[in-house]
């Protein structure tokens, strides 16, 4: 479950686009299955200014809570507001509907400078 058109992180955040518009970023398979059942998302403001690396929130499961790190510096153009209500679909559909932000990077090029879908699955079976 790591699709091919995603670019990813060591962190296991995933990247959909490619920097010439927003970007939309999530968790992988690999990583709300080690969180287990996902009970609460924390989310930054659209408009909040992150930075590749930085923490931009937290997501609480029935096991622990984790942080959630950009995988590029820019602005936060939008947030998946329906996991307010329903965070558990992160556990169900974390490429689709789990979604968690939008990102419109401030370089363009950064989205080229994370894993792709091979080294993210050498990474996650080693």
């Amino acid at each position: 479950m790591i699709p091919e058109d995603l670019r990813y992180t060591a962190e296991h955040e995933w990247v959909a686009g490619d920097g010439t518009g927003a970007v939309r970023v999530g968790i992988t398979h690999f990583a709300q299955d080690a969180l287990g059942d996902i009970v609460y998302v924390q989310l930054p403001d659209p408009g909040s200014v992150v930075a590749a690396g930085d923490s931009l929130g937290e997501i609480e499961s029935t096991k622990s809570v984790s942080e959630i790190y950009a995988p590029v510096s820019g602005t936060v153009a939008a947030r998946n507001e329906a996991l307010g209500d329903t965070p558990e679909v992160i556990n169900t559909d974390p490429y689709g509907a789990g979604w968690l932000v939008e990102i419109t990077p401030d370089d363009p090029t950064a989205v080229d400078g994370l894993l792709t879908a091979g080294a993210y699955r050498e990474l996650t079976e080693s």
